[in-house]
């Protein structure tokens, strides 16, 4: 990056020339804007991967019985597809993307805290995919375990288990780097004048992230290290069969897991709380309620892991604990929500895109909520426990939650990275399509799950057919839509009209740079505003 006491002709971080050209100046980039980009190019790359792999497991579902592929050959697709998913699009997702772009600039800071270390991060991202994308191709056959690795089994099978585990471990390095740079920066690198509490709310979201990044992964990183050891030389630490208890796998497991689903869960909401301001027009209600929620929720998020092994033998004390703790998280997401429907009451409503894709977020989650606190209670857990049920809970949580969160924030600020729009007409018609899909695809697995069909199954009986037959319908229309929405967003960064500096009235400090930012983001201390949402 330039020195940044030098007098430089303004130029858009996207035509800078520094020390290197092409390719090399992009994958050796410091600036944070970039890498963001690079965040965004291999996490949609993924994406559309793992939902090819999804596609082929629907297929399979469209009748009972073999249809396109054998059990081993579905067992290894499942598990491709959540490891694809999990640790390479919905846990860096958001964060990486979005708030590697956007954080600097929200706090009036030039870059990150550690440019170098940003892009080293990028770097062990791409290792661990590409480690991952490896263990599916050699000799042993791809992982059949599943993305969760469960104890004994994944110590036993001989399939190439090491390979994946130890990628997930290299991306867990990606992620703690991550969320240290962003903890630094947030106490570090924040405009004059800028203080905690008139802070832009998705920065809040990010900082609530990061220390579950900092704190919980390190939990999954040994935990995968004590099962590659476990196999390589037969130490007993989950296998009963060499002295070693598979609830301890399950429980450290779970440790780092349910909270990485608020690593993935609390910057789509910090984006959500960013796009609904805007395009009410109306200051956000309860701000430090929706601040110090974020951090509410990843306080009580490390302690209710227990509520997915209500089955596996736990005492009853604890059932009834884990169980209290799971409708004590629920509270402060019922806050956010409680505070994005009251802001939006009365305002000035612009419907745009982005909105949109905010209401359908704030639809599909708390369908996704409703059906967690039913899992987090005892006696309706034990009944679904490992049933369609579930996969639908999971679902609507992640892809409906983060998923559409992250479609929000591409729709919401293109016109910034990429100082162009996009089609308004053609959003709307894959919003809806991703829509009509995205409930299709999901909503009949609570049906079936209730009815009692085991999630991760090959086969099923023939009394569930319609149902997955209606999903599979419903995955092939997500697809279209999801396939238009990236065509109309890629045609507009490429072709589309010149964006506006500030294309939605927005009041944060984004809408206050040109159309694409520089590479130092602002040629002048920002004026910091005690209200982050003043839109009078």
């Amino acid at each position: 990056m330039s020195n940044s006491t030098e007098k430089i002709e303004y130029v858009s971080y996207l035509d800078y020339q520094g020390k290197y050209k092409g390719f090399l100046s992009w994958i050796m980039a410091t600036d944070h804007k970039r890498i963001g980009l690079l965040y965004m190019y291999s996490i949609m790359t993924f994406f559309f991967i793992g939902a090819f792999f999804g596609l082929l497991m629907k297929i399979e579902m469209l009748s009972p019985g073999e249809t396109i592929m054998k059990p081993q050959t579905y067992n290894g697709v499942f598990t491709l597809h959540g490891i694809l998913m999990i640790f390479m699009v919905v846990i860096p997702g958001l964060s990486a993307v979005f708030g590697n772009f956007f954080l600097p600039i929200l706090i009036g800071a030039k870059d990150v805290a550690f440019p170098k270390l940003n892009r080293f991060s990028w770097w062990i991202f791409i290792v661990g995919s590409i480690m991952a994308v490896a263990s599916q191709l050699l000799k042993d056959g791809p992982p059949d375990t599943g993305w969760t690795f469960y104890a004994p089994y994944s110590s036993q099978t001989g399939t190439n288990v090491i390979m994946a585990t130890a990628a997930a471990f290299v991306l867990g390095f990606s992620s703690i780097l991550t969320g240290l740079n962003f903890i630094v920066t947030i106490h570090q690198m924040r405009a004059p004048g800028m203080r905690f509490f008139n802070m832009p709310l998705f920065p809040w979201a990010l900082y609530a992230t990061a220390w579950i990044q900092l704190l919980a992964t390190p939990i999954i990183g040994i935990t995968l290290l004590m099962l590659i050891a476990e196999r390589m030389f037969q130490i007993g630490f989950f296998d009963p069969a060499l002295g070693g208890d598979p609830l301890l796998f399950q429980h450290l497991f779970w440790i780092y897991s349910h909270p990485a689903v608020y690593v993935m869960m609390l910057p789509a909401m910090g984006v959500i709380t960013e796009i609904i301001p805007t395009f009410c027009q109306r200051q956000i209600y309860g701000y430090k309620a929706v601040a110090i929620s974020s951090l509410a929720i990843a306080g009580v998020g490390f302690l209710v892991w227990g509520h997915h092994m209500y089955t596996s033998g736990m005492s009853d004390q604890a059932r009834w604990f884990f169980s209290l703790l799971t409708f004590i998280v629920a509270v402060p997401s019922a806050i956010k929500v409680f505070n994005w429907i009251t802001t939006m009451y009365n305002g000035s409503i612009d419907v745009k895109p982005p909105f949109l894709y905010a209401l359908a977020f704030i639809f599909l989650f708390i369908i996704g909520g409703t059906t967690g606190l039913l899992l987090g209670s005892v006696a309706t857990n034990v009944q679904v426990h490992d049933t369609s049920f579930v996969v639908a809970h999971f679902h609507y949580i992640i892809f409906g939650g983060m998923g559409f969160a992250f479609f929000a924030a591409i729709h919401y600020w293109l016109p910034k990275m990429y100082g162009r729009m996009y089609n308004f007409k053609i959003a709307n018609i894959a919003l809806v399509i991703n829509f009509i899909g995205f409930n299709l695809l999901y909503f009949p697995q609570f049906i079936i799950g209730v009815e009692g069909m085991p999630r991760r199954y090959f086969d099923y009986p023939a009394q569930f057919q319609p149902m997955q037959v209606i999903s599979s319908i419903g995955g092939f229309i997500l697809v279209a839509g999801l396939i238009l929405m990236v065509f109309n967003l890629v045609k507009g960064a490429k072709s589309g009209p010149v964006a506006p500096s500030n294309p939605w009235n927005g009041s944060t400090l984004e809408w206050t740079l040109p159309a694409t930012p520089s590479l130092e983001n602002f040629d002048e201390e920002p004026v910091i505003k005690e209200n982050p949402y003043d839109y009078k």
